[in-house]
This record gives structure tokens, sequence and C-alpha cells, in this order.
């Protein structure tokens, strides 16, 4: 029998609302401690990774959100500095008065396309991003 190496699972998880504000965290810890990101984090042994999506959020954001759409999977090689993991990236609608950081974020607060321009994002969440913009905007969302 040989042995595989798998990567690591994780979600990742754009909270926004009708106006196109979005929430992001700031990374309490390593890698990319004090770095922009998305809320979000590893999928747990026997869970879905829906439910882990909706259950990273409430840990890092305090708010209950209603997952609306895949926007994608990725899995390049480097994407994390800890070792290979994929990431599942959904749309997701909550009500940002609940925000609060909590769990792994030491920050959160309200971004918008053009203020986020400027700003390092870890990981890769500046081309997951992109790819939510271009998503919307096909929507006729933004």
């Amino acid at each position: 029998m040989s042995y595989h190496r798998n990567p690591s699972l994780t979600v990742d998880i754009f909270i926004y609302d009708d106006k196109n504000n979005f929430l992001l965290i700031k990374r309490k810890n390593d890698p990319y401690k004090d770095a922009w990101a998305f809320p979000g984090g590893f999928v747990e042994y026997g869970e879905t990774v829906e439910h882990a999506a909706v259950r990273e959020a409430k840990e890092e954001t305090s708010i209950d959100v209603n997952l609306e759409k895949l926007v994608g999977v990725y899995s390049k090689l480097d994407r994390d500095p800890r070792g290979h993991t994929v990431t599942v990236a959904f749309l997701a609608k909550g009500n940002f008065d609940d925000r609060k950081a909590d769990d792994d974020a030491k920050d959160i607060d309200i971004f918008n396309f053009e203020s986020v321009k400027n700003i390092d994002l870890a990981f890769d969440h500046k081309e997951i991003l992109n790819d939510i913009y271009n998503i919307l905007k096909e929507e006729k969302k933004i």
C-alpha cells in the first residue's frame, strides 16, 4: 500500500452587502500576521466545506452568514507558506452590524473594491478578490 500526502483543505468567505462593501479581517497569527484577509480557515475532518465556511465566518467575525455562491477552488502549490493548501471560496451575506473580530482575527473592517486596491492581502486573496469582482460585474451587481 502506498502512502499519499494530501493537501490541507481550507475555506475563504467573501461576506458582502448590497452596496458591494465587504469584510476583511486582520490576521492575528502567522503566516501573514497583521495582514488583511478574507475570513476563513481549515475544514475539520468529517465537516463539509459549506459547514466549515459558515463556522469560520462565525468564529472570526461573529456573523451568521448565508452562503450564496461558490466562487472557485484555488490550489496553487505556493498559495500558503505552511504547505500545500486548497481553498474553496464562497460569496456570503450577513449582518455587518453583528461584526466583531474574534478567534484568529485581530481586527475587522469594511472595505469596497476601490479602498482595497492599494492594500496587500494575505495569501492569494487579491486573485480571489479579482475573480469575485468579475463574478459580481458579470451578474450586474456592480
